[in-house]
C-alpha cells in the first residue's frame, strides 16, 4: 500500500514539474514573439492561412499572426491591432514599390558604409608619408579602427531601433556618418584621423545593424532569402569596390579625396532617405496608432497588442543585455558569432596587406594596386548569385517535405526552419582556407600575380 502511495505521489510530483516546465516554455514563447525574434518558438507558432488557404509558417510574421496572447487579451476592446488582414498600415501589405524603396535606400547606404572601411587602403602609404610615420602597425590600424566602431555601434543602435523605430536611427546615424567623413577629410594629424575613423564606423554601422530587421519587417519569410541576398551585396562588394576606386582616386587627387567622395555620396542618399524612408517596425507603428486613437477617443486605457509594458529605459537594458545572454547561453549563436568574427577578421587582414603585397612583390603602382581586389569582388558576386538562386527554393522544398511527413505521421507541422538556410555554409567554410592558402603561399613565392588574385576569389565566395 505504501509503495502504491509513493508511486502516486511521485507521479503527481512529476506531473506538476512537467506542467511548470510547460508553462515556463509558453512564457518564453510569448515573450520571444513579443520581442520580435524566434528564440524558443517552435516554427508552428503563429500558424495562419494565406489567401490561398495554404499554411504560411512564418514565425517572424507577428504583424499577421500576432503574439501568443490570452483569451482575455483577444477580447479586450482596449487592445489595438491592425484593421484586418489587408490593413495598408501593416508593412507586409505595402506595395512592392514602397517595399523596394525602403530596401533600396538601406541597401545603398549598406554599400557605402562598408566601402568606407577600405576605400583609402591603397592610399595608406600616402597617409603615413604625409604624417611622417613608418609604423606598419599604424598602417594596419588606421584602416581597421573603422571596424571597432562597427563592433561597438550595434550594442547601442539595435535597442534604439526597437524603442524609437528604424527610421530615426537611420537619419541620425546618416548625418553622423557624413559629418565624420568630412572630419576625416580635414584631419590635421594621424591621431585625429584614427579617432574620426572610429566615430565614422560607429555611425556608419546603422544600416548593417538594422537593415536585416527592416527587410524582415516587410518581406514574408518565403521570399526573404532573395531580398536579403540583394541587400547583402552592399556589405560584400563595398569593401571590394572601395580599394579599386580608392587606388585611382588617391593617385590622382590624394588620399583625402576618398573621404570627400564618401561624404558627397552619403550626403546625397541621406537627403533621399529623409523623403523616401517610411517606418516599418510594427511595435512602433502600433504605438503611434495607439497615441492617435487616445487623442481621438480620449480612452487612455488603449494599448498596443505588441506592448510588453516596459519603459524605454528598461526596454533598452533588456535589449542590450539579451544579445550578450544569447551569446553566452546559446551555443549556435556563439559559434556563428565566432565564425563570422574569424572570417571577417581574415577578410580585413587581406584588405590591410594586399596593398603592400602587390606593390612590393609585383611592383603595382598606387593606382593599379586597387585592381588586385577584383578577385574578392568577383568571388563575392558569384557567392551571392549562388545563394540567391538556391536559398528560397530550397527552404520552400524542405518545408513542404517536413509538412508532408508531419501529415503522414500525425505529428505537428514545423514549417520553415532557419537552419534550412545553412546547407551552403560548409562549402564556404572549406573555400575560405583554400583561398587564404593560395593567396599567401603564391604571393610569398612570387607566382604570377593572377594566382593570388584567384585565391582571393575563392575567399570571396566563401565569405558571401
Amino acid at each position: 500500500m505504501s509503495d502504491t502511495t509513493s508511486t502516486v505521489a511521485v507521479t503527481h510530483a512529476d506531473s506538476k514539474h512537467d506542467n511548470a516546465d510547460r508553462l515556463q516554455l509558453e512564457r518564453k514563447m510569448t515573450q520571444a514573439v513579443e520581442e520580435g525574434h524566434d528564440a524558443d518558438i517552435p516554427s508552428s507558432a503563429g500558424y495562419v492561412l494565406d489567401e490561398e488557404d495554404r499554411a504560411d509558417h512564418d514565425i517572424e510574421k507577428r504583424q499577421e499572426a500576432g503574439p501568443a496572447t490570452s483569451s482575455d487579451d483577444e477580447n479586450d476592446p482596449n487592445i489595438v491591432w491592425w484593421d484586418g488582414d489587408d490593413d495598408p498600415e501593416n508593412p507586409y501589405n505595402w506595395s512592392a514599390t514602397r517595399k523596394w524603396l525602403n530596401t533600396g535606400c538601406v541597401s545603398f547606404q549598406t554599400f557605402i558604409s562598408p566601402l568606407a572601411s577600405s576605400i583609402f587602403a591603397p592610399g595608406v602609404p600616402l597617409v603615413l608619408q604625409e604624417f611622417g610615420s613608418t609604423s606598419p602597425q599604424i598602417a594596419t590600424f588606421v584602416v581597421s579602427v573603422y571596424l571597432i566602431g562597427f563592433a561597438a555601434g550595434p550594442i547601442l543602435l539595435a535597442p534604439l531601433s526597437e524603442i524609437y523605430g528604424r527610421v530615426p536611427v537611420y537619419h541620425v546615424c546618416n548625418v553622423g556618418f557624413v559629418a565624420f567623413s568630412v572630419a576625416c577629410a580635414l584631419a590635421p594629424s594621424l591621431n585625429s584621423l584614427i579617432a574620426f575613423r572610429f566615430l565614422a564606423g560607429l555611425f556608419g554601422v546603422a544600416p548593417i545593424t538594422n537593415g536585416g530587421g527592416t527587410v524582415a519587417d516587410m518581406i514574408v519569410q518565403k521570399h526573404r532569402g532573395t531580398v536579403l541576398a540583394a541587400y547583402s551585396v552592399g556589405p560584400l562588394l563595398g569593401p571590394i569596390i572601395g580599394p579599386i576606386g580608392g587606388g585611382f582616386l588617391s593617385n590622382a587627387k590624394g588620399w583625402r579625396w576618398n573621404f570627400w567622395l564618401l561624404a558627397i555620396i552619403s550626403g546625397f542618399i541621406t537627403v533621399v532617405m529623409l523623403f523616401v524612408m517610411k517606418e516599418s517596425y510594427a511595435p512602433v507603428l502600433l504605438n503611434r496608432k495607439v497615441e492617435r486613437l487616445r487623442k481621438e477617443t480620449g480612452n487612455l486605457l488603449l494599448r498596443s497588442k505588441l506592448d510588453v509594458g516596459l519603459s524605454p529605459g528598461d526596454f533598452f537594458k533588456r535589449s542590450a543585455i539579451r544579445p550578450v545572454k544569447m551569446f553566452i547561453y546559446s551555443p549556435i549563436v556563439s559559434i556563428m558569432a565566432l565564425y563570422t568574427a574569424l572570417t571577417y577578421g581574415y577578410l580585413y587582414v587581406q584588405f590591410t596587406t594586399m596593398t603592400e603585397v602587390f606593390q612590393n612583390q609585383y611592383g603595382f603602382s598606387t593606382a593599379l594596386v586597387g585592381l588586385s581586389f577584383i578577385g574578392l569582388g568577383v568571388g563575392s558576386f558569384i557567392g551571392v548569385v549562388i545563394y540567391s538562386g538556391t536559398s528560397d527554393r530550397y527552404i520552400s522544398r524542405k518545408a513542404a517535405e517536413a509538412d508532408k511527413l508531419a501529415e503522414e505521421t500525425g505529428t505537428e507541422k514545423m514549417g520553415m526552419k532557419p537552419e534550412y538556410r545553412l546547407p551552403l555554409l560548409p562549402i564556404g567554410a572549406v573555400l575560405i582556407p583554400i583561398g587564404l592558402f593560395l593567396y599567401g603561399w603564391t604571393a610569398e613565392k612570387k607566382v604570377h600575380w593572377i594566382v593570388p588574385i584567384i585565391g582571393t576569389a575563392f575567399g570571396g565566395i566563401g565569405n558571401s
